[in-house]
């Protein structure tokens, strides 16, 4: 008969053939005690630390299993020709779970979790975004009909670490679309990557009034800088404000400078109350051309500009091509009004950034076919 010592070594040695994976649990241990201190405090964190990635788990096991329990529904009721039955049948099968299980699986968050499948169709992808996704920010993605849209708020969500409050005010103020709108005016090849901006910029947290002067706009976003970069996007730092630039013994001052980490580049920022002019382009080409020759770093990118307006029009500046230069040009609101009327007017200006795109795309292929 085997020893206690025997039994003991064949119970590790099942552990393991099972394939149980102690480096996650090994790494937040070995983290604790390299960083040094009194017993406690090590403890503590170790404690704190286990209970943060115990709750991940849970939360991406939560996500995983919603995901399946979707699917199988999906499969055995929606796709089986059973369609006309589907509310009775998904509603009797919520009322079987919650006698067993009790609350979360009533006829509309069984819907949920079919919409879930459907949208987010591979397990493998579900299960690797659920590490950092929690299913609480899936809910708010689901009413998004665009593909493009939720892979945009799940990205943001991961990069910018959001919550699900802040998740919601971003769908809420149409991110993704103000990306889009911004790209819109960036054909392949510009100088300016994609990606890199907003159009509008909704700069109502400045609480600026009806009436006010470019310095009274440039003040306020530099007394709340912090709610400025979090419009404007990730990995943005402050540098200067109203950078001295000396020509031929003439001053000239650029309204905002920035850094951009992801980009690796100085941005110009020229803040402009009225309407676009196509004057605007000069200046800030100037001001492009002297921070490459003055400022930037061997390691770096050329700098880019970024000129805001209370009103521009795009065909213009589709006209004057400004991302050669290196310049892109936005819109920024100060006063927003009600949501739905927000979200109309942001959707209709991206509608006709999508038809400009479409437009442009167009005449492209009609050159192509005239040089063949």
């Amino acid at each position: 008969m085997p020893g206690k010592r025997d039994q003991a070594q064949s119970r590790g040695a099942a552990a393991r053939r099972s394939g149980a994976d102690l480096t996650p649990f090994r790494a937040i241990a070995e983290s604790v005690s390299t960083s040094g201190g009194v017993l406690v405090d090590q403890v503590s964190a170790l404690i704190e630390q286990a209970q943060a990635f115990a709750a991940t788990q849970v939360d991406a096991t939560l996500t995983l299993r919603n995901w399946y329990i979707g699917r199988m529904i999906d499969v055995a009721v929606l796709r089986e020709g059973r369609a006309g039955h589907d509310q009775e049948l998904v509603a009797s099968l919520g009322q079987q779970l919650t006698s067993r299980y009790g609350r979360g699986f009533d006829r509309t968050n069984l819907y949920r979790m079919v919409r879930f499948s459907q949208q987010f169709a591979e397990p493998e992808l579900v299960a690797s975004l659920g590490q950092q996704v929690s299913w609480t920010h899936f809910k708010a993605l689901l009413p998004l009909a665009n593909a493009e849209a939720r892979a945009f708020y799940v990205k943001e969500t991961i990069d910018r670490r959001l919550s699900v409050r802040e998740l919601q005010h971003a769908i809420e103020r149409k991110a993704f679309e103000r990306r889009e709108i911004a790209d819109s005016q960036i054909p392949e090849g510009s100088a300016v990557p994609l990606d890199a901006f907003r159009d509008p910029m909704l700069l109502d947290m400045l609480g600026l009034a009806d009436t006010y002067l470019e310095r009274d706009l440039e003040s306020a976003l530099v007394h709340d800088m912090e709610a400025f970069l979090l419009e404007v996007g990730r990995g943005w730092a402050f540098v200067e404000r109203q950078k001295r630039m000396v020509f031929d013994g003439d001053d000239y001052h650029l309204d905002l400078l920035f850094y951009s980490r992801p980009l690796r580049r100085l941005i110009a920022v020229e803040l402009k109350v009225g309407k676009f002019k196509p004057s605007y382009q000069g200046q800030m080409n100037f001001y492009l051309k002297w921070l490459d020759r003055h400022e930037r770093q061997a390691d770096e990118n050329p700098p880019i500009g970024l000129i805001l307006c209370t009103t521009a029009s795009r065909d213009q500046i589709e006209l004057l091509e400004l991302h050669k230069d290196g310049i892109v040009v936005a819109e920024y609101w100060t006063t927003l009004p009600p949501k739905a009327e927000l979200q109309a007017r942001i959707q209709a200006v991206y509608r006709e950034a999508q038809e400009r795109i479409a437009r442009r795309q167009l005449t492209a292929a009609a050159e192509e076919d005239i040089d063949e």
